[in-house]
């Protein structure tokens, strides 16, 4: 199945090399014939989707490549580098444009706009138009990013040869020119999606939050067996599109034995994987008490004790050793919190005027899935 997605990647990507390098062909002769720096930019903008197209085939094959010694998730990562890299490959193509016509704006020359070269402007942008709504519905299609990416570049390229159209028509019609104005334009529209496919790729790369439907599949998955009394702390990291790979926290009474908890994950294990395609890494186990109606009870104290807390969201884990004389639970926090340590001993106070008796130990955890 990855490798028929990956062919279908490579020739959507192999059609929207020749599409753009046949358009910034076309524009680049109409450009220099008609003097127009506006057409020039936008030749200039298709022989950087050129290389967008040619940087996602180019990813898309490397990261079919099998997991080795060192790197022994595979290399799907590839494809986020990919999308990074045409980031900033649009970045400095809107740079350089940007650089031209401010030149222009400064040092304008006249432009020398025929029938012919509307004609093809036109037409440029009909094929433009249809490039981009073909790569963007492939690339959802396909859950490819960088297709997605190169379709969403590609229509606004379309508003960009538009926007030059629109030029040479004001040109012809009034004599004025405005067509190195309309290149600056151009260029900032194509700074921005530069920018915007760099800042949401890194975020991707550096670890975004857990996917708020996909934890939920996992939490329902785990949740479907009787011994499960609670999921939490669900984290999953993606490395590539077929390869997700989580952990989780649950809760299960203390009257199971060891054998029974090992085959609990591992039946945990195998449903997640056959029902979300993640696979768990880690489960944690963390025991309830089940055997006294004060502790029971000393539970929801706590718990009703955190959540009033301003910023807690949850509690969880709650777990009282009358041997050692401890009472340990986790409590997840908003990350708007910015004093940890603060809200901890202010928990930590309360619980211990209603539990004197006890050592409280509370872990504090980040809302990983920022639910």
């Amino acid at each position: 199945m990855n490798s028929e997605r990956n062919n279908a990647i490579v020739r959507t990507g192999a059609a929207g090399i020749g599409a753009n390098l046949l358009l910034a062909a076309l524009k680049l002769a109409v450009g220099i014939a008609a003097n127009s720096v506006a057409i020039i930019t936008d030749a200039v903008n298709n022989i950087g989707d050129a290389m967008t197209y040619t940087i996602t085939v180019v990813g898309t094959r490397l990261s079919e490549k099998e997991p080795d010694r060192k790197h022994p998730f595979g290399y799907g990562r590839t494809e986020y580098l990919t999308t990074l890299i045409i980031g900033v490959a649009i970045l400095c193509a809107g740079i350089e444009a940007l650089k031209t016509s401010v030149e222009r704006i400064l040092n304008p020359e006249p432009s020398d706009y025929a029938a012919v070269t509307l004609i093809i402007v036109s037409a440029a942008l009909l094929v433009k138009i249809l490039i981009g709504l073909y790569t963007k519905k492939r690339g959802r299609a396909l859950d490819s990013h960088a297709l997605t990416v190169s379709g969403n570049g590609a229509l606004h390229d379309a508003i960009a040869s538009a926007a030059t159209l629109v030029a040479a028509i004001v040109y012809i019609r009034t004599g004025y020119n405005i067509e190195a104005w309309i290149g600056a334009a151009i260029s900032v529209i194509i700074i921005k999606e530069g920018v915007d496919t760099m800042r949401e790729t890194a975020g991707v790369i550096l670890g975004k939050s857990t996917d708020v439907s996909l934890a939920s599949a996992v939490k329902k998955s785990i949740l479907d067996f009787p011994e499960v009394d609670g999921v939490y702390d669900i984290v999953i990291h993606s490395y590539g599109r077929e390869r997700l790979m989580g952990s989780a926290h649950i809760e299960v009474t203390d009257r199971l034995t060891v054998a029974w908890i090992d085959n609990l994950q591992r039946a945990i294990t195998r449903k997640v994987k056959a029902d979300t395609g993640v696979e768990m890494l880690g489960l944690s186990i963390y025991a309830i008490n089940s055997r006294s109606e004060r502790v029971i009870k000393a539970r929801e104290t706590v718990r009703a004790i955190s959540l009033a807390t301003p910023g807690v969201r949850q509690m969880h884990g709650f777990y009282i050793d009358r041997v050692d004389k401890t009472m340990s639970f986790d409590v997840v926090v908003d990350f708007d919190v910015k004093d940890k340590s603060a809200l901890r001993d202010e928990i930590t106070g309360k619980v211990l005027d209603a539990y004197p008796e006890y050592d409280v130990k509370i872990t504090v955890d980040n809302d990983f899935t920022d639910e």
